[in-house]
């Protein structure tokens, strides 16, 4: 059984985050990408546009001094330009760890990503580890 290009996408986009490498997640991304991040923390709200997506990528690596991981639990397509992924996100930031379970919803047209909507299974822990939007 093969895996869905879509699915096979965002895998590559995971790996190219737990790498760092952000040409390649910048080249899998359109150039008007939107990342969602709920809740009322330092790095919620709408990322508008690719840099501004890797910006927000590096900054958790900023944050966290580089000990963020992120573990892929699943990665599931429904073969109409939609991929949803589950993860677990583990991090040190100052004298607090973090480890939640996340989830992804990602649009996928023409092979790229545009839209990414984060969910996440605690706000409140989220919005505690990474401190009071600015």
């Amino acid at each position: 059984m093969s895996e869905h290009p879509d699915a096979a996408l965002v895998r590559r986009g995971y790996q190219a985050f737990s790498t760092g490498d952000m040409d390649s997640l910048a080249a899998i991304m359109t150039a008007d990408v939107i990342h969602h991040v709920p809740g009322n923390s330092l790095f919620s709200g709408h990322h508008k546009g690719r840099e501004a997506v890797l910006d927000l990528y590096r900054g958790l690596g900023t944050e966290t001094d580089g000990t963020i991981q992120v573990q892929v639990e699943s990665v599931l397509a429904d073969g109409r330009g939609h991929v949803m992924s589950f993860h677990t996100l583990r991090a040190d930031r100052g004298d607090r760890g973090i480890e939640i379970r996340e989830g992804l919803f990602f649009t996928i047209v023409g092979g790229k990503i545009t839209d990414i909507d984060q969910c996440t299974e605690d706000i409140d822990e989220e919005d505690a580890f990474w401190g009071p939007a600015a």
